[in-house]
């Protein structure tokens, strides 16, 4: 007998998956593991304050570069104006009226700045009728670039610090002065305040007469001028220790062309006496304008070009220093 086959039997029931008790693999790829969806929500806050901080960090980078550039920037700013001071050009005050009219100045006045360039006699000498300053020989006694030195020691450092680099007047004996002549020329001067060198009679339409007539000192004996050396004299001639009172003889008078510092081309200030300093050859005979122009344009267009870099040097670092103080008070 074949025993029947039941509709419940396991082989005709289907395969049925084992019985889950937790949710399903899907649900739970979708739900966030514990701990997961706090630190994902969490993060964009994360995100912004290592944002900031990476921003303050920069910015305080930023302020101590510059900080550290700074001392750098000065020290480059102190080199090139030493060295534009020492070698290309240089401002002076004229401090007394031995060269008036030409330049103006007097003890208790606003003397003239004028722009003193050293390249011209870099590779030419001194000429008759340039306007010089230099160094008073050791038998000049009679300073005209007077500075006056503080008594306080630490000051006093500061102050010769400044004269080498232009920040301050010179410590040293100063004089500016028209050459006249030059070296192995002889001159002499007559009662009535004319000059001659070679025994031929300079045109000198640059002299000044303090009182408006030559006064009694103007006659002196033939002198040679020695090699090396120069005969200075002021435009003003009532009013100017140079050449011929300088020193205990006429010789001692010459200037030595290794104390030239540099020659007179400009008035820069005050703005009203701006423009060039004449400088016509006294012992030339009808020099062309234009020839006579020729050393005042090549001494300022040799000497601009430095001054403007120590100009710009001065700018970057002034506007370094307002940024850093604007980001300080950010």
């Amino acid at each position: 007998m074949v025993n029947p086959v039941h509709s419940n039997a396991p082989e005709d029931d289907p395969e049925r998956p084992e019985e889950v008790t937790g949710p399903l693999e899907s649900q739970k790829s979708e739900q966030p593991e514990p701990g997961i969806y706090e630190s994902r929500r969490g993060r964009p806050s994360d995100k912004s304050d290592s944002a900031e901080s990476e921003s303050a960090k920069k910015s305080k980078k930023k302020k101590m570069s510059f900080w550290k550039e700074l001392p750098i920037l000065i020290g480059v700013a102190l080199v090139l104006v030493f060295v534009i001071q020492q070698f290309l050009a240089r401002v002076y005050v004229i401090p007394s009226g031995s060269m008036e009219q030409t330049l103006h100045g007097c003890p208790s006045c606003n003397g003239d700045r004028i722009l003193v360039e050293k390249v011209t006699y870099y590779f030419t000498d001194p000429a008759p009728g340039d306007v010089i300053v230099f160094k008073g020989p050791g038998p000049w006694v009679q300073n005209e670039f007077q500075t006056e030195r503080s008594d306080n020691a630490f000051v006093r450092f500061f102050e010769q610090l400044g004269s080498v680099i232009g920040l301050a007047p010179p410590d040293e004996k100063d004089f500016v002065k028209r050459v006249i002549a030059t070296p192995g020329q002889t001159v002499r001067g007559d009662a009535d305040g004319r000059v001659y060198v070679n025994d031929k009679l300079l045109n000198e339409p640059y002299v000044y007469w303090e009182g408006g007539a030559p006064n009694n000192d103007q006659a002196f004996e033939p002198v040679t001028v020695p090699p090396g050396a120069l005969w200075v004299m002021g435009d003003n001639r009532n009013n100017s220790s140079d050449s011929r009172k300088q020193g205990n003889t006429r010789l001692e008078g010459t200037v030595p062309i290794s104390d030239v510092i540099g020659k007179a081309q400009v008035i820069v200030l005050p703005p009203g006496r701006w423009g060039g300093i004449s400088d016509p050859n006294p012992q030339a005979i009808g020099a062309p304008g234009w020839q006579q122009g020729i050393p005042l344009g090549a001494g300022v267009l040799l000497a601009w070009p430095a001054l403007w870099a120590g100009r710009r040097v001065t700018r970057m670092v002034t506007v370094r220093v307002r940024n850093a103080r604007g980001s300080d008070r950010t």
